[in-house]
C-alpha cells in the first residue's frame, strides 16, 4: 500500500487513537493511522488475554502482542518490559487504573515553557474524553469515549476491603474521587474497565468510527524510518509483510510511546549525533535529548499470602480495585507515593491463558534475563498477592538508546534506578508502611501474613536497601523520552509537540511530558491525543 495522507499517525495506542479520531473528524483531512500490531474490531473480537482486565498473558514475554523489551533497572536487575503491540496498544494489555495526573504536574510544565499544558488547560479535555459513570460535577465529563466506573464497595474483594480498612485505622483520609484536583488518601480507583473489560482506546475511539472514509487504518505493519528531504519530513518508510513502502504525507505524527518514538527518531537519523555515528547512522539533524530524561514510576513489592483466598473469575474482576495516595514522611512533593493492592496473583494473572508453549518460552527467557531475585520475584513469590510500593515522584533519569540501526533491533533500556539516597528513603518507608498495614487488625481478620521481608530486614535502613537493590521493578508507566520544552538545548518538542528543527513532524504521546505525572499515566496519555488536536489547522 502506498498513497499520500494529509497527516500520518505512527502508533494506534493511547494517545494515537485519540488523536487520529479528532483529527478525521474533519472530513476535508486524510489520516492513515498505523499501527505494527493487529487489529481487532469489537470487544467479543479481542482474545481473552487483551479482552479481560485482570489478565496480563500478553505481558509475559514472547507474546505476539507484546514488544517484548527488556530493561536493565539497575546493575545486575533486568526486567521484561511490555508494550502493546495491537491496535489499542498498551492500553489493550495494561492494568486498567484511570488516575489524571495532579494539577502541580501540569502546571510544571506550564511552568517549564509548555503553558498550553497548564492543569486549567488540560481540563477540558479530560472532561471532553471521559464518560465518567460514577460521578457528576464540573471536574468530570459524562458522554465522553472512555468508559470510566470504580468497583463498588459492596462488591470489592475481602483483600480491598481490608487494606482501605486498614488505612484508615493508620489515619489516611477517605479519598471519594481520585481525579479531582485535590485527591489524596484511600478509596476506589478509577478504571477503564467495564465489567472485567478493557475499555481500550480503540474500543473508545475507532470502533464507532469505523465506517469514516477519510481515516484509514493500517495495522500489522512497522515503520522502520522517515522520509526526511532536507529539514522537512515527506512520509514514512514502511514494512508490510515482506514488503518495503514508502507512504507520503503533509505530516507526520509519531505516537508510538515513550520507547518506539525515540527508537523511530533516532533510526530516521534526529537524535544525539555521537549516538548516531556509533551506529553509521548519518546524522539528519541533531536533537541531543532524543531518548534521554527516561522516567518511570518506581515499584517494589510485599508479598501477602491470604489463607484461604479464594480465586476470583478473571473475566470479571479487575486486578486492583483501591489504593492509597499518599505523601511520604519528609517529602516536599504532594502525593509522591502509592501502596496498590493487587487481588489477583501476578502469575495466575499472566499464566491464566497461556498454552504450555507460551509458558515453557516465558521461562526460558526469563531466565537469561532477569537476575536471581528478580526471576525469584517473578515465579514463586508473585504466585502470593502483593501490596505494590509505588514512588510517583522519583528523581532516577535514564536513556533509551540504539542497540543497532537495525529497525527490528530492540534499543537498550536503562532507567538507573535508586541513585537517589532520597528515592531509598522513600521506598523504604512505603514498605514499612505496607508491612504496619499487612500486621494490622483488619488484615488478621482474612487470616493475612507477608511471605518476605523479615522484621530484621524492616528495622535496617542497609538491609532495607540492600534488598530494594534486588527487588526493584517498574510500574511501565515510561514517559519523557522526547520531552517538551521551549529549545532543542533542553527538549525534543515545542509545547504544539512540533519537533525542534524538523518541519511538517510532531510528536503526541507520553514521552512528551517534562516529567511523569505522579497517578498512573493512561488517562493523562489519552489526553495528549486530545489535546494535541488542537494544535493541527
Amino acid at each position: 500500500m502506498s498513497g499520500t495522507y494529509d497527516v500520518i499517525v505512527v502508533g494506534a495506542g493511547s494517545s494515537g487513537c485519540a488523536l487520529a479520531a479528532r483529527l478525521s473528524e474533519d472530513s476535508r483531512r486524510s489520516v492513515l493511522l498505523i499501527e505494527s500490531g493487529p487489529r481487532f474490531v469489537g470487544v467479543e473480537s479481542y482474545p481473552p488475554e487483551l479482552r479481560y482486565g485482570a489478565l496480563f498473558g500478553a505481558s509475559a514475554p514472547g507474546h505476539p502482542n507484546n514488544w517484548g523489551f527488556t530493561a536493565t533497572l539497575r546493575p545486575g536487575v533486568r526486567q521484561p518490559l511490555p508494550r502493546g503491540r495491537v491496535v489499542g496498544g498498551s492500553s489493550a494489555v495494561n492494568g486498567t487504573i484511570f488516575t489524571r495526573g495532579l494539577p502541580e504536574d501540569f502546571d510544571r510544565w506550564a511552568a517549564a515553557g509548555n503553558d498550553a499544558w497548564s492543569y486549567e488547560s488540560v481540563l477540558p479535555f479530560f472532561r471532553k474524553l471521559e464518560r465518567d459513570a460514577d460521578v457528576t460535577s464540573g471536574y468530570h465529563g459524562n458522554d465522553g469515549p472512555v468508559f470510566v466506573r470504580r468497583v463498588p464497595t459492596q462488591k470489592w474483594s475481602p483483600v480491598s476491603t481490608a487494606f482501605v480498612a486498614a488505612c484508615e485505622a493508620a489515619g489516611h483520609p477517605r479519598d471519594a474521587d481520585m481525579n479531582t484536583p485535590d485527591s489524596i488518601g484511600v478509596g476506589a480507583l478509577p478504571l477503564n474497565n467495564l465489567d472485567g473489560g478493557r475499555f481500550n482506546s480503540a474500543i473508545a475511539y475507532l470502533d464507532p468510527i469505523i465506517e469514516r472514509p477519510n481515516l484509514t487504518i493500517l495495522a500489522e505493519t512497522t515503520v522502520r524510518k522517515l522520509l526526511i528531504s532536507g529539514n522537512r519530513v515527506t512520509g514514512v518508510l514502511a514494512q508490510r509483510g515482506g514488503a518495503q513502502i514508502e507512504i507520503q504525507a503533509g505530516e507526520v505524527v509519531l505516537s508510538a510511546g515513550a520507547i518506539k518514538s525515540p527508537h523511530i527518531l533516532m533510526l530516521s537519523g534526529i537524535g544525539p549525533a555521537e549516538d548516531l555515528h556509533s551506529f553509521g547512522i548519518p546524522v539528519v539533524h541533531e536533537l541531543p535529548h532524543v531518548g534521554r530524561n527516561f522516567t518511570d514510576h518506581c515499584t517494589v513489592h510485599l508479598p501477602v499470602r491470604v489463607q484461604g483466598h479464594r480465586g476470583l473469575d478473571l473475566t470479571k474482576a479487575a486486578a486492583s480495585e483501591a489504593g492509597l495516595h499518599f505523601t511520604a514522611p519528609g517529602s516536599a512533593e504532594r502525593s509522591d507515593m502509592m501502596l496498590l493492592p493487587l487481588v489477583v496473583p501476578t502469575n495466575a494473572a499472566v499464566l491464566h491463558t497461556a498454552s504450555l508453549g507460551q509458558r515453557l518460552r516465558a521461562l526460558a527467557l526469563a531466565t537469561r534475563q532477569l537476575s536471581w531475585a528478580k526471576f525469584k520475584d517473578q515465579m514463586i513469590t508473585q504466585w502470593d498477592l502483593s501490596i505494590a510500593v509505588i514512588l510517583m515522584q522519583g528523581r532516577s533519569r535514564g536513556d533509551v538508546r540504539l542497540t543497532s540501526s537495525d529497525p527490528l533491533a530492540a534499543p537498550a533500556l536503562n532507567y538507573h534506578y535508586l541513585e537517589d539516597p532520597e528515592d531509598l528513603r522513600r521506598l523504604r518507608e512505603g514498605l514499612r508502611l505496607a508491612a504496619r498495614l499487612v500486621a494490622s487488625a483488619p488484615y488478621r481478620a482474612i487470616n493475612a501474613r507477608r511471605t518476605s521481608l523479615t522484621d530484621d530486614v524492616l528495622a535496617s535502613d542497609a538491609l532495607l536497601d540492600e534488598h530494594l537493590r534486588a527487588h526493584v521493578g517498574t510500574s511501565i508507566h515510561m514517559a519523557s523520552t522526547c520531552r517538551m520544552g521551549p529549545s532543542r538545548e533542553n527538549a525534543v518538542v515545542d509545547q504544539h509537540c512540533r519537533v525542534h528543527g524538523i518541519a511538517n513532524l510532531r510528536v503526541v504521546d507520553t514521552s512528551i511530558m517534562p516529567m511523569v505525572v505522579r497517578r498512573c499515566p493512561n488517562a493523562t496519555a489519552v489526553m495528549i491525543g486530545e489535546r494535541a488536536a488542537t494544535f493541527f489547522s
